[in-house]
């Protein structure tokens, strides 16, 4: 399942909302153990820690949104759709603050 969030920060002050949004997931959620690694100057991936099992994802950071791709096992979809919440509502948050110049 591909999830977009959209922006409208042009892509390198976007990167740096997605960035702070995950490190405010990462505290605030620090018990799923998030983890972005990027892998090119736009995209990422993203993994987390469920009841003993990885969640791996791809994050991507476009032009006029960021893109969250998470592989979730069947046992735990009502996970995935939280997870997605959660860090769809955090991205929101700092790119609102990035537009307002809080970043």
């Amino acid at each position: 399942m591909d999830h977009r969030v959209p922006h409208d920060l042009g892509r390198d002050l976007a990167k740096k909302a997605t960035v702070a949004a995950f490190a405010s997931y990462a505290q605030k959620y620090s018990e799923y153990r998030p983890r972005m690694d990027w892998t090119g100057e736009y995209t990422a991936n993203a993994s987390f820690s469920v009841k003993g099992i990885d969640l791996k994802g791809t994050v991507e950071v476009g032009e006029r949104d960021v893109a969250l791709d998470l592989g979730v096992p069947l046992l735990l979809r009502p996970f995935k759709s939280k997870a997605l919440e959660v860090i769809d509502r955090e991205i929101r948050a700092w790119v609102a603050k990035a537009k307002a110049g809080q970043l």
